[in-house]
């Protein structure tokens, strides 16, 4: 059998899939110490070691990414630190059986959490496990699920001079070319190559997708060997559990397009499967390794527009009760600079949009604030904002002097949300809040304009709030998705705002399961920018199915052309949308607001038009 290292020259390497996903689908608690099951349930642990080597894995990761001094600590099991982390290689080994190579798994200590522990613990810590995980020669190691690049620096830094089995060092991002530390990935490979790693790449946080993307921007030499090791697309919350909805055909296709890119060890991370696992052995296994191909990133120009008269004081309730309303979302600023966002509003109001609707850190991704920007919009552009909520950040009290906040600043729309949890957004050390459900915060919101704090109190005042409740149809059983929707608008919501719908058919199906309803329903419309757009939004983001119609419609063009498919394809929605709903909400993707405002002033002038016939 060729050493490790001779076999990283020439093949594609399958690696295996998540471990903790297994462990916690076998019965495994998941505020255990999964580590500790090396020693207490060996048994459990080789089983999905041999599960993903059946499945086609050439390369098996042992249980022992967090098994370092920090965490082992905090459940009392430091003095077994040493028979754990050997455990863990000797398990994955004796599955192997020469079939697989094997590599010792060392995780982040910080993982991004705002913790102090100085260099000098770092580095002791880093150097105690690799040496109990050197002590069963593995293959090579891997130092994985890094969010911070100075600490991969510094374990690198440790390890390498420790032994020259090769190293495979892998950092998670958010962003789409940045640490959490602020190194561009460009950067932070540069690093890593030159302080002697074997392997770079990413792995954890995001899907294929992001991966994917992340990818195509760097410029690495041509001899570098890149690594992928993405989750099974965004986790969504469903009866108390986290479920990923990527499937295993799509992580086959997607592991195709890594190789064709120049990736040549490939293999999955949270919500991985064995199935998973399979497919991409079976579509990447017998591949050779291609050269790497990085991408031009496209780049979009943005126009000066003049600002028109101020809207009406109606609310949208009030508006959508006597003609077609269209709201228009436009995220927030991840950085400082809010040009782009203030030219995209003026853009909107110009083309005719009634609202501009901001998302609250939206995937728990930090934005600037969209209370400042709703004020400024309202301010300097004269169109409404439409705040939405989430239930994440805010205990009680904070929700509630939020929405005081809001009251004081004359923002009277906002959208109830439960929002994403935080720890799959940029921040992970950050705590999910979640005092209350949306469903909570609709009464929050209704009792106040009552003039009654949520404490019972009263406030001197009423406030004026009009309040939305969100809506994702995108289900199987469109039934019990619309009981529950019952119950939003029991709770209050004035107002009801769909994910994006992609199927003519479902729209009618949508009209009427809800024509019921004594509120207004505004249907939700995303065009899509290509056809790798299209599959990320199919298989990765919760909420959201698109018709393989649509994929394929996606597929055929790129570039340019495949905007335009994509604005064909949601011109087609919204005048279905048009002929059921009298409310409109148009997404932004991208910032391309550009899209948006074409969709707008289509909208525009099909309700015009159908005014004056």
């Amino acid at each position: 059998m060729e050493t490790f290292r001779e076999y990283l020259e020439h093949h594609i390497v399958i690696g295996d899939g998540a471990m903790a996903t297994l462990l916690y689908q076998h019965g495994i608690p998941v505020n255990s110490c999964y580590e500790h099951l090396n020693v207490t349930r060996p048994d459990v642990v080789q089983q999905i070691h041999r599960s993903y080597l059946d499945a086609g894995a050439t390369l098996l990761t042992t249980n022992t990414f967090g098994a370092h001094r920090d965490k082992l600590s905090r459940y009392g099991l430091t003095d077994q630190l040493d028979a754990i982390n050997r455990h863990g290689v000797r398990l994955a080994r004796e599955v192997a059986q020469g079939r697989a190579y094997v590599v010792g798994s060392i995780g982040p200590i910080r993982a991004g959490r705002q913790m102090y522990m100085d260099e000098e613990t770092l580095r002791k810590q880093f150097s105690e496990q690799a040496t109990a995980l050197l002590t069963e020669n593995p293959d090579g190691l891997i130092l994985e699920t890094f969010l911070e690049a100075e600490e991969l620096f510094i374990a690198l830094d440790v390890i390498r001079p420790l032994t020259d089995i090769p190293m495979i060092c892998q950092l998670s991002i958010q962003e789409r070319d940045t640490t959490l530390d602020g190194y561009r990935l460009d950067e932070a490979f540069r690093h890593l190559m030159d302080a002697g790693a074997d392997v770079i790449g990413l792995n954890c946080r995001v899907g294929p997708y992001g991966i994917l993307r992340a990818l195509e921007q760097v410029h690495v030499s041509e001899d570098a060997i890149l690594s992928a090791f993405p989750n099974a697309g965004l986790p969504e919350l469903v009866d108390g559990e986290y479920v990923y909805q990527s499937t295993p055909e799509y992580f086959g296709d997607s592991a195709r397009i890594f190789q064709k890119n120049g990736v040549r060890v490939i293999g999955g991370c949270c919500g991985t499967t064995p199935a998973h696992i399979s497919a991409i052995a079976k579509a990447v296994g017998g591949l050779t390794p291609a050269p790497i191909v990085p991408s031009v990133q496209q780049q979009k120009e943005t126009s000066t527009i003049i600002v028109e008269e101020p809207p009406t004081e109606e609310t949208l309730v009030d508006l959508v009760k006597k003609r077609h309303t269209v709201i228009v979302e436009l995220d927030p600023p991840k950085d400082l600079n809010i040009e782009p966002f203030i030219e995209g509003a003026k853009a909107l109001k110009q083309a005719g949009a009634d609202a501009i609707t901001l998302a609250d850190n939206s995937l728990a991704t930090t934005r600037m604030s969209n209370m400042a920007l709703g004020r400024l919009i309202k301010e300097q552009i004269q169109i409404r904002p439409l705040l939405h909520m989430a239930c994440r950040d805010r205990n009680l009290i904070g929700q509630q002097s939020h929405l005081m906040g809001l009251y004081a600043l004359g923002l009277d729309h906002v959208l109830a949300v439960t929002g994403d949890p935080s720890r799959f957004g940029d921040t992970p050390g950050a705590s999910s809040v979640f005092d209350h459900t949306s469903f909570d915060l609709i009464r929050m919101i209704k009792q106040l304009n009552e003039g009654i704090s949520y404490s019972g109190k009263p406030l001197q005042r009423k406030a004026n709030f009009v309040v939305g409740a969100a809506f994702n149809p995108n289900v199987r059983h469109l039934d019990a998705a619309i009981r529950r929707l019952e119950k939003k608008v029991e709770a209050g919501a004035d107002f009801i705002m769909t994910q994006p719908v992609y199927d003519m058919n479902l729209i009618e199906e949508i009209y009427q399961a809800t024509k019921h309803l004594p509120i207004p329903i505004f249907i939700g419309i995303m065009p899509l920018v290509s056809a790798r757009n299209a599959e990320f939004l199919h298989n990765e983001v919760p909420g959201i199915s698109l018709p393989l119609e649509v994929r394929q419609r996606m597929a055929a063009y790129e570039g340019e052309r495949a905007r335009e498919e994509g604005i064909a394809i949601a011109s087609e929605l919204l005048e279905q949308g048009m002929r059921f709903f009298h409310g409109i909400y148009l997404m932004t993707p991208f910032m391309r607001y550009e899209m948006t405002v074409e969709l707008c002033k289509r909208a525009v002038e099909r309700a015009y038009a159908a005014e004056k016939m």
